[in-house]
């Protein structure tokens, strides 16, 4: 207390990369879903992540935040990504031109912020991104994930067990055709601007099912009156979305935002604990493409059918 310090260990470093071409539906949510399914939400602990390869660096700088934020879902201290042309773009439309004409040495360092390429680190995994897919989680943990089109594995641990139980699933079930009654687009994992933008896109011009309840809850201030600018709030009221003021809301259940006991909620969040966004709730966590979809069609759909 008398420093303001904490005394830590030094992260070990752990390196994943990613190369070729997602498919179409794929987003960085999906890529973080697959990542933690595959590895499990203890394989980063002790460590800082850097993520590499040329899906990273075709991502957009909110993607890239997704990715880094559920980083500490495998565990580990944090995520980080190589700076780029992207991230000054991005740096130089936040801070504006003048600070960075009058800062040009800070640029210059920052462009120096990479790996070296003789680097060595303590664990490395290497993924297809053709292997990617849209991703749903089945579980009470972020690590149990499946493709959307794919089927809840048979584990038979106790704890497996105990958290198919609370979700009510079955090994061996499909999602597809699964009534959903509520979408919580949100969180600080996945209410940024990019993402409203995206939701806007594909409810524009459509109804929300009868059947369900859709809150749409900004990231920030700043999120909110960009969307209110852009004229996205006009679209998702019209389309009979609810879209609410900036706060963490139904990602866990904050205030009266809370979703019913054994209803299931299809969430942009990060995490879909027991309990998570209210008493005997039930967490199935997608990226905002899916939830948007979700919210059109009332129900879990193979997106590839979609016309």
């Amino acid at each position: 207390m008398a420093t303001q310090c904490l005394l830590l260990n030094k992260p070990k470093q752990m390196r994943i990369s990613i190369n070729g071409n997602l498919k179409n539906g794929s987003t960085p949510k999906d890529i973080i879903l697959y990542i933690i399914s595959k590895l499990g939400v203890n394989s980063g602990r002790g460590h800082f992540i850097e993520y590499s390869g040329s899906v990273f660096n075709n991502i957009s700088m909110e993607g890239r935040m997704t990715i880094c934020n559920m980083s500490i879902e495998m565990g580990a201290k944090g995520g980080l990504i190589s700076p780029d042309k992207i991230t000054l773009d991005y740096i130089t439309d936040k801070l504006g031109i003048k600070f960075i004409k009058k800062n040009k040495k800070i640029l210059e360092y920052w462009k120096s912020l990479k790996t070296d390429s003789n680097k060595v680190f303590n664990k490395e995994f290497v993924f297809n991104a053709d292997e990617i897919e849209p991703m749903i989680t089945y579980g009470t943990n972020p690590g149990m994930g499946i493709k959307i089109k794919g089927f809840i594995p048979k584990n038979g641990s106790k704890n497996w067990n105990k958290s198919i139980k609370y979700m009510g699933f079955l090994p061996g079930e499909s999602l597809i055709g699964k009534k959903i009654n509520y979408i919580f687009i949100g969180s600080c994992t996945n209410s940024r601007i990019e993402d409203l933008r995206l939701v806007a896109s594909i409810v524009k011009g459509k109804k929300k099912a009868n059947n369900t309840n859709v809150m749409i809850v900004p990231g920030s201030n700043k999120v909110m009156n960009e969307a209110k600018k852009e004229g996205l709030d006009i679209i998702f009221n019209k389309s009979g979305l609810d879209f609410r003021k900036p706060g963490c809301s139904a990602c866990i259940g904050m205030n009266e935002d809370k979703i019913p006991p054994y209803e299931y909620c299809i969430s942009t969040s990060n995490r879909n604990f027991e309990g998570r966004q209210g008493p005997k709730s039930r967490t199935l966590l997608v990226s905002p493409l899916i939830a948007a979809i979700i919210a059109i069609e009332g129900k879990i759909i193979d997106i590839e059918k979609i016309s």
